[in-house]
């Protein structure tokens, strides 16, 4: 009885904060559209939204703000998403795509088409997701061989290190790539790097918004499985769950939303991991609370940045990666020196 009403409270908490945050996100959308390099008041703003703006506001608002917007809403919730499910399947509070080098990966298969291919402007952007799946199943390929260990499967502290060595030489890739460039490819390289939302128009939104349409969805449907990997390999077995065919899907669907994320938004990092651990914080360590409250959280946290990144400094823009990295860098060494512990 005591665990029927401790449930039915902390669902009820889980309600609460999946309003508040959304208001939140509404809030920051709302201050987004105001904020910029050319000023809009907010009576500006509410007349284009209906239809009474000029040319010029619906110029600025419909197509170049609401888009950067859509997608630093969509970037956050995606990322944040495969963070939980990494930290759930590995067991492992430190797990994280752009930690574990997932994001490099995705990244560096983006990168070689935009700097090898000609045609590159007038390529579909729906093209960038799947190659950016390629280079993050061949990243998180590379994780799984250096991190397993015969006969002892894999641990959650040799992912983590495994995860970091691979970002890093894929990021020493990058930097060898970048000596061969010309100064405009060099600078879309950096600008990847640092986590700007470089694809800010309605076909990059278009590009990205049927992966979150499936993979969120199919995230909260094994919220449970994940549930049951917290209780170990041997009671997960044990229940009947079918461990492995189970731990793959579940890293398949964090591999895709990264990759999809990253084609879109550059090396954005600490998304995946701020927005689960803020998550378990306010509602606890059930997933199917931890999941929908980690999107929310990254949406916001990644709106922010990008809000801040573009209005702090007057004729210069900070990339989003670069304001999350701010706060989720010290973040990241508590964590780890908690773990030491």
């Amino acid at each position: 009885m005591n665990q029927v009403i401790f449930n039915r409270k902390r669902t009820v908490r889980t309600v609460i904060t999946l309003v508040v945050l959304a208001i939140a996100a509404f809030v920051v959308l709302l201050l987004s559209m105001n904020t910029g390099f050319t000023k809009m008041s907010p009576m500006e703003v509410l007349r284009t939204l209906f239809g009474g703006g000029t040319a010029r506001d619906e110029l600025i608002l419909f197509q170049f703000r609401l888009p950067r917007i859509v997608i630093a809403l969509l970037v956050g919730m995606g990322l944040a998403v495969a963070g939980a499910i990494l930290q759930g399947v590995s067991r492992n509070a430190l797990a994280d795509p752009g930690i574990l080098g997932i994001n490099s990966g995705a990244g560096l298969a983006v990168v070689l088409f935009v700097v090898t291919n000609p045609m590159r402007e007038s390529a579909s952007p729906m093209l960038l997701p799947f190659l950016a799946l390629i280079g993050a199943f061949a990243a998180a390929t590379g994780i799984y061989l250096m991190a397993y260990k015969k006969n002892k499967g894999i641990s959650s502290s040799r992912l983590v290190l495994s995860g970091i060595a691979m970002a890093a030489g894929i990021n020493a890739l990058m930097i060898v790539l970048t000596l061969q460039l010309d100064p405009n490819e060099f600078n879309f390289i950096a600008t990847w790097q640092a986590g700007s939302i470089w694809g800010s128009s309605w076909k990059f939104v278009t590009a990205l918004l049927p992966w979150i349409i499936v993979l969120l969805p199919a995230a909260l449907w094994k919220a449970r499985q994940m549930d049951v990997f917290s209780l170990g390999d041997d009671t997960a077995t044990g229940l009947g769950s079918y461990l492995n065919r189970q731990r793959l899907l579940l890293l398949v669907i964090a591999v895709a939303l990264s990759a999809a994320c990253v084609a879109v938004s550059g090396g954005i990092g600490f998304i995946g991991l701020l927005g689960p651990h803020i998550a378990r914080r306010l509602v606890g360590p059930r997933y199917e609370h931890v999941i929908p409250v980690s999107a929310l959280i990254g949406a916001v946290l990644l709106l922010i940045a990008d809000m801040v990144g573009r209005t702090l400094m007057e004729n210069s823009e900070i990339p989003a990666g670069v304001m999350v990295a701010i706060i989720g860098g010290p973040y990241f060494l508590y964590l780890l020196a908690r773990s030491r512990a």
